[in-house]
């Protein structure tokens, strides 16, 4: 797997980066995969670690809307529900870009092979010789995705965790989010 390292002066350093973290940007994103993606209107995909079992069944629901939409989905993937979440976008034909909360791996997945020779996959990490995920780094991850994309949803949010705080994140750049729970009570109001 090539990888690319592109650095605050390269052309494709995301220009969002700059606008959202500022001086708090990373200094080098290392990517591997199909660069292009990076162009795309992106819904970054978050759900807490310990979530409900009542909204488990609908975030998969959603994430097969996401897939059936064509909808690109930034995430890192790695809570139990968004793994799950990437099998089902894997099952499409969507771009899907994959943030680890440590270095990319040297070789990528099975089962993202096909999906990434077909140019629908982009791996990015802000983390150049980090190999173990910490919390710290997750943390750390789940603002560089937030920072990229241009909308977010939330599966599940745990009360004083890290998903709430992104969402005041999400508030202050004035960047649009959802969650299980508002389209929910959407639901049940018609």
């Amino acid at each position: 797997m090539r990888q690319h390292c592109l650095n605050q002066n390269s052309p494709e350093y995301p220009e969002l980066l700059q606008t959202r973290v500022g001086a708090d940007r990373p200094k080098e994103i290392i990517a591997a995969g199909n660069m292009d993606l990076l162009s795309l209107s992106k819904t970054a995909l978050f759900c807490s670690v310990s979530s409900p079992g009542s909204v488990i069944l609908r975030t998969y629901d959603q994430a097969a809307r996401f897939r059936d939409e064509s909808r690109c989905i930034i995430s890192g993937f790695h809570s139990p529900v968004e793994k799950e979440c990437l099998r089902i976008l894997l099952r499409g034909t969507q771009p899907i870009i994959i943030c680890p909360a440590r270095s990319l791996p040297v070789r990528i997945p099975a089962e993202w092979q096909q999906p990434f020779s077909e140019g629908r996959i982009l791996l990015l990490s802000p983390f150049s010789k980090e190999n173990r995920t910490t919390s710290k780094l997750a943390v750390r991850r789940n603002e560089f995705v937030a920072a990229l994309s241009d909308n977010a949803w939330f599966a599940h949010i745990a009360p004083g965790g890290q998903a709430e705080q992104l969402t005041h994140r999400f508030a202050g750049w004035n960047v649009p989010f959802s969650k299980l729970d508002n389209l929910t009570e959407a639901a049940q109001a018609t």
